[in-house]
């Protein structure tokens, strides 16, 4: 029976996948990835001998019909991201929504996202959050930080290391230098970090620091 699977994959420590995702994987007649020298590396390491089709933002709107062809020809596919789960700011929706449209069956996996261990980490209520994303980088970013200076819900974003000062900046400008807020990076790798506090002490403390890594800002709902 034709299936796509969609398999979350470590955002960082490789250990952090389940028994489950590695044994669909390894069943999987092609798995879909962004970037087959990312993945390969997961693959290798559990000896997992699948074929790899890549699929990124550039291709799918190129080559989904010849992968829905392909699941209606009885072919059994599993769609996994460079890490984290697909669709969640990754390549995914897109195909999920013509699976669907073509009654196609789709089964996600759980498994590892990056905003949800830096939301626990962050020490900011969790019962009620919003998922951001990544902000607009020009056109509308302005107009949705005026947006989101009345939510009361903790928020969360993805960022870059390269644009972190910038928003620290802007959310200093629109939420206030004394709204908590928490900044996660390295998820589950070696050198991961959370650091909290009041936006203008984490201003403060990136100021003069070589920000890398992947990371997530958790940021304060407007208190009531």
């Amino acid at each position: 029976m034709c299936k796509l699977f969609v398999v979350p994959t470590p955002i960082g420590n490789l250990e952090d996948i389940t028994f489950r995702a590695i044994r669909i994987l390894k069943e999987a007649d092609i798995i879909l990835v962004e970037d087959t020298r990312k993945t390969n590396i997961l693959l290798k390491h559990y000896n997992i001998e699948s074929k790899m089709l890549p699929y990124h933002k550039f291709n799918e709107h190129k080559i989904t019909d010849s992968i829905i062809n392909r699941l209606k020809s009885g072919e059994t596919l599993a769609l996994a991201t460079d890490a984290g789960t697909p669709s969640i700011s990754d390549p995914g929706f897109f195909l999920i929504r013509e699976c669907v449209k073509n009654n196609i069956p789709v089964e996600c996996l759980p498994g590892a996202t990056a905003f949800v261990p830096a939301l626990v980490d962050s020490g900011l209520p969790c019962e009620k959050f919003v998922f951001e994303g990544f902000l607009p980088h020009k056109k509308g970013r302005l107009t949705k930080l005026n947006q989101l200076r009345e939510q009361t819900y903790t928020m969360i974003f993805y960022e870059s290391p390269f644009r972190l000062l910038k928003t620290l900046e802007q959310f200093l400008e629109h939420f206030g230098p004394e709204r908590k807020i928490s900044v996660s990076r390295e998820i589950s790798k070696i050198h991961e970090e959370t650091i909290r506090g009041s936006i203008q002490e984490l201003l403060n403390y990136y100021k003069d620091k070589k920000i890398k890594g992947e990371i997530v800002i958790v940021l304060e709902g407007k208190q009531k």
